[in-house]
């Protein structure tokens, strides 16, 4: 993986719904390489910040600079609940999905893609399973599905939202030996994530939302006690109702 990739650059971005913000005023680097938890309290704006930056939602106000990124190099990966596992799609066929922007929906399979589809599986522990529909599985082997099938995407930037929410240790350990490889590939990770022991042992850099930023670096000198009383303060104060705000220029 190329580290020379751009960095993704907030410009006092304000994201929403219908003109009532859910993020306002965030400026900021998601370095090239880097791996970044964003974490706050329920409703703080995690999610939509992942929507801005993977373009499902356009800015308010403000701007987010990819960097001539393509919409092909950033891999989404929303929270797993959101999925619809009623119909029933084989293992092998929801993790050939990952390919699908590179090849196409009729260009043949090569032996190269083959080999890159079983070993997707094998990493993730699948092995075996590609005959099952995805409505056989659990949370958990659901959820190693959808990490094999954003493998085979080879994006530079993932974009991962709770990925390791209702799954169980074991998964959620295996998991996240699969983003430190990917890490390790030199691309640039980006992870929603509620458990904030995880995030200390494992994320080098954090973002601190409560709809603004409340801190952004190490991940050490983000989740003090100061930051995160600060972060439930703010939520405690949240309008739902409120219009758009504006900032006077310094």
């Amino acid at each position: 993986m190329n580290r020379s990739m751009p960095a993704i650059t907030l410009h006092d971005l304000t994201l929403g719904y219908e003109r009532h913000p859910a993020v306002h005023h965030l400026s900021g680097v998601f370095a090239s390489g880097t791996m970044t938890a964003i974490v706050g309290p329920n409703g703080s704006g995690k999610t939509t910040l992942l929507k801005g930056i993977t373009g499902f939602l356009r800015p308010l106000a403000g701007a987010i600079d990819r960097g001539g990124l393509k919409p092909k190099d950033i891999a989404y990966l929303p929270q797993h609940l959101e999925a619809d596992r009623s119909f029933p799609i084989t293992v092998l066929d929801t993790v050939l999905l990952g390919l699908w922007q590179e090849i196409g929906m009729f260009a043949g399979m090569q032996r190269t893609h083959w080999d890159r589809v079983t070993q997707a599986l094998f990493t993730v522990g699948l092995a075996g399973f590609e005959t099952r529909t995805v409505n056989e599985l659990s949370g958990g082997q659901f959820q190693r599905v959808m990490f094999a099938r954003m493998s085979l995407q080879n994006a530079p930037v993932l974009v991962l939202d709770e990925p390791f929410n209702g799954i169980d240790q074991q998964t959620t350990a295996d998991l996240l030996e699969v983003v430190r490889r990917w890490h390790a590939e030199g691309r640039t990770i980006l992870v929603v994530a509620h458990d904030l022991a995880l995030v200390r042992d494992f994320f080098p850099q954090t973002l601190l939302l409560a709809r603004e930023m409340i801190a952004w670096g190490e991940t050490r000198q983000v989740l003090t006690a100061a930051h995160l009383d600060r972060a439930r303060t703010m939520s405690e104060a949240w309008d739902q109702s409120a219009a758009i705000c504006r900032q006077e220029a310094a």
